[in-house]
């Protein structure tokens, strides 16, 4: 009875195709993020393509280091921040005509275009180049509509007016996408902005349109908003001492926090050695804005009418956001994995810098508590809603 065999070159063949892409060096991380945003972009519409490493392009074996961190490392490219949408693609070690090799398998995204570093990528042939601008709009126009995540929908009732053209262009355009492919590309501002999924393919705002720029999201996006209260106190019955509600969009939302939150930091000498001081914040401020970039990021805007909400008491902080652990996420494992509910949100927000990279939100936190000397957070999660308590350093 006749067998499957296990090596790639019987089961994706030898030579190079649209879909099928061969690199001899693992070292060049550029030219695999290039690979595998093209891959992603699937321009032939094969739903799936291989990225195999240690062959070279004449499809000949050199072999690859399959070793468990070499596949980490590969696999980190994922959640880096550099290829958004982020691909789904799984990385794992493999033969190929008896050699090891790797083989990065990247699947078609759901929201193309996928783009490294702000460009588009694409192979039209057995080779990876640049998207044309007829390229682009052929991936924009194959979004699958029904498998698009909530932040690329539609929002019914809103229009192109309800967004600020002025913000795009001079704000998230520059850091979404390569300079010289937008004057190469010289396309109309609603085609770019259908392009990076702020517009659907009838010219309607999308969720991440309106929440990225447009005017006042709130209006047609319940509960997308910010609600900061300074309790004069440890508990919800002391008296108010400041309360504000941030209705912007993301860009302009971050440089509100700040300064509503910079306005109510106090600072503390501490003793540092060898008979030096130095002054301290009660809470450093990059670990406060980790935490509400993080809670504008995550939060459910589907379902939940309830804003994000920061309360500031005398001896603590409580940042919470409607929408509890999403996807592979859970209550026991929210520290070591990551999922993302508004994935486009995401990727949007890493263009800006609002966000360092994927899956370190956490860990960020509790290094720049720990350098402060604040304690540890606590994190209270719940299937419909998130919260973290940072408490005031001694």
């Amino acid at each position: 009875m006749a067998t499957m065999s296990d090596d790639l070159a019987d089961e994706l063949g030898t030579q190079e195709t649209p879909s099928l892409e061969f690199k001899q060096d693992p070292r060049n991380r550029n030219a695999l993020r290039e690979a595998i945003c093209a891959l992603a972009n699937d321009l032939p519409g094969a739903d799936v393509g291989d990225l195999v490493i240690g062959v070279r392009k004449d499809g000949s074996p050199v072999g690859a280091d399959v070793h468990d961190d070499a596949l980490l490392s590969l696999a980190n490219l994922r959640d880096e921040g550099r290829i958004l949408d982020r691909p789904t693609m799984l990385v794992k070690a493999a033969t190929y005509q008896g050699t090891p090799v790797v083989r990065v398998r990247v699947w078609a995204a759901a929201a193309p275009p996928v783009r490294f570093d702000g460009v588009v990528w694409v192979r039209p042939g057995p080779t990876t180049r640049r998207a044309s601008r007829d390229e682009e709009r052929l991936l924009t126009e194959r979004r699958r509509v029904a498998d698009l995540p909530f932040d690329r929908h539609a929002v019914a009732g809103s229009t192109a007016d309800d967004l600020d053209a002025e913000l795009f262009r001079s704000t998230y355009l520059p850091a979404a996408v390569d300079q010289s492919v937008i004057e190469e590309n010289q396309r109309p501002l609603d085609h770019q902005m259908a392009s990076l999924g702020l517009l659907d393919l009838r010219g309607s705002p999308t969720v991440l349109g309106l929440l990225l720029v447009g005017y006042d999201p709130s209006e047609a996006i319940s509960g997308s908003y910010v609600q900061f209260v300074r309790y004069d106190g440890s508990d919800l019955d002391a008296a108010v001492a400041d309360e504000q509600e941030i209705r912007h969009n993301v860009i302009g939302t971050a440089p509100a926090l700040a300064t509503v939150l910079t306005g109510h930091l106090h600072t503390r000498l501490v003793e540092v050695g060898d008979f030096r001081e130095e002054h301290r914040p009660n809470y450093p401020i990059d670990a406060l804005r980790e935490l509400c970039m993080n809670a504008l990021m995550h939060r459910n805007y589907e379902s939940s009418n309830a804003p994000t909400r920061i309360l500031w008491f005398d001896d603590r902080i409580e940042v919470s956001n409607p929408g509890g652990p999403f996807g592979q996420v859970r209550a026991d494992n929210f520290d070591r994995v990551n999922d993302y509910r508004n994935p486009s949100l995401a990727a949007a927000m890493k263009s800006l810098g609002y966000v360092n990279r994927f899956g370190r939100g956490i860990g960020r936190i509790r290094a720049a508590l720990g350098r402060n000397g604040n304690p540890p957070p606590d994190f209270d999660i719940d299937p419909a809603y998130w919260t973290v308590v940072v408490r005031r350093a001694p």
